[in-house]
C-alpha cells in the first residue's frame, strides 16, 4: 500500500498595498502571523505563515505562506524601494502567486503595473478577488472578465478574507498545485519570524491603530532585550523609533497615557499569543535618520541598497 502523498511549498500573496493579504494569510493559517491595521503599507518584510491541510488522495500539503509588502507603482523612498523588492522576491521564488485584488476598488494603476510584471512569472497564477461581500455580483464577473483578459489565470477564487468566506477553496486549489515533497516544518509550526521580531511586530501594530491618523508609518519598533523568567513569563522591553521630538510626544500622550495604552494592548495581544505572562517595556526614541540604517532593514528582513 502507497504511503499518502506529501506536498509542501511556497505560495506569494502579492497585490496593491491594503488589498487584504494579511488578512487572508491570517485566515489561512488559523492564527495571527501578519499584523493588520487600517494604514497601508504595514507589512514590511515578507511574513511566512504555514497552513497545513488535507489532499483529497488522502494525503496532507503544507502551505508556506508568503505575506509580501503592499507593492506601489512609485517606490519614492529607501524603505519603499527595498519593501517592494522583498515583495518581488518572494513572488520570483514561489511555486504558486496569488494575486490579491480589492474588489471595492477594482484595477487601480498598482494592480495593472503587478498584472504586466506576473506576464513573466513560470508559476501558476491565481487570481484573488476580496471584499467581495461590498460589490455586486454583476460588477465581480466584469472585474474577473477583465483581469483575465489582461493576464489569464488559472483560477479565480471570490473572497472575504475577514469573514473567511471562500479561503477555504483557495487553501485547498494552492494545496494541489504545489511539488510532492516533504514538509519544510514541523506541522506544528504557525509561523517563520523569530519571537524577538513578531513581538515587534504585534507592538507596531497597535501603534498603528491607535495613531494612524498622527503618525507617518516610517515608525519603528526594535525589541531590544528579551528576557525569559524563572516563573514562566518573559520580559521584554522594546525602543520606538521615531523621526522628530513632535513625534515623540504624539506617542507618550499626556502624562504618557498614550504609551501606557500602546503597551497594555500589545502586552494583551502577546500574552494571548505566547500562552504566558508578559512584561512589557516600551521606550521612546527620536532617531532621526533610522530610515537610512542597514542594520534595522536586516532586522525586519529586507535588503539594504545603498545605491537605492
Amino acid at each position: 500500500m502507497n504511503a499518502p502523498t506529501t506536498r509542501a511549498g511556497f505560495v506569494a500573496i502579492v497585490g496593491a498595498p491594503n488589498a487584504g493579504k494579511s488578512t487572508l494569510v491570517n485566515a489561512l493559517v488559523g492564527s495571527k502571523v501578519s499584523i493588520v491595521s487600517p494604514k497601508v503599507q504595514t507589512t514590511r518584510m515578507r511574513v511566512i505563515g504555514i497552513a497545513m491541510t488535507d489532499l483529497p488522495d488522502g494525503g496532507r500539503a503544507q502551505v508556506v505562506l508568503v505575506d509580501t509588502p503592499g507593492i506601489f507603482r512609485i517606490a519614492k523612498r529607501r524603505l519603499e524601494r527595498a519593501m517592494v523588492a522583498a515583495a518581488w522576491q518572494g513572488a520570483e521564488d514561489a511555486d504558486v502567486v496569488g494575486l490579491m485584488v480589492d474588489a471595492e476598488r477594482g484595477i487601480g494603476q498598482e494592480t495593472r503595473a503587478i498584472v504586466e510584471r506576473l506576464k513573466e512569472s513560470k508559476a501558476p497564477r491565481f487570481l484573488i478577488l476580496n471584499k467581495i461581500d461590498l460589490v455586486p455580483r454583476e460588477a465581480l464577473l466584469a472585474l474577473t472578465a477583465e483581469l483575465n483578459a489582461l493576464l489569464p489565470f488559472e483560477h479565480t477564487f471570490m473572497v472575504s478574507a475577514l469573514k473567511q468566506d471562500g479561503i477555504a477553496d483557495v487553501l485547498t486549489a494552492c494545496a494541489e498545485r504545489l511539488p510532492v515533497s516533504p514538509f519544510l516544518y514541523p506541522e506544528d509550526q504557525a509561523a517563520d519570524l523569530p519571537l524577538r521580531l513578531l513581538a515587534a511586530e504585534v507592538t507596531r501594530e497597535q501603534v498603528f491603530l491607535q495613531l494612524h491618523q498622527e503618525l507617518p508609518y516610517e515608525a519603528a519598533v526594535e525589541t531590544e532585550k528579551w528576557e525569559e523568567r524563572k516563573d514562566g513569563s518573559v520580559r521584554i522591553e522594546q525602543i520606538i523609533h521615531v523621526q522628530r521630538d513632535g513625534q515623540r510626544a504624539i506617542f507618550l500622550g499626556k502624562g504618557g497615557a498614550r504609551i501606557k495604552q500602546i503597551g497594555a494592548r500589545a502586552r494583551h495581544e502577546l500574552s494571548q499569543m505566547l500562552e504566558r505572562p508578559v512584561h512589557l517595556f516600551l521606550h521612546v526614541k527620536v532617531s532621526e535618520r533610522w530610515a537610512e540604517d542597514p542594520s534595522h532593514y536586516r532586522a525586519i528582513g529586507l535588503d539594504y541598497d545603498p545605491k537605492s
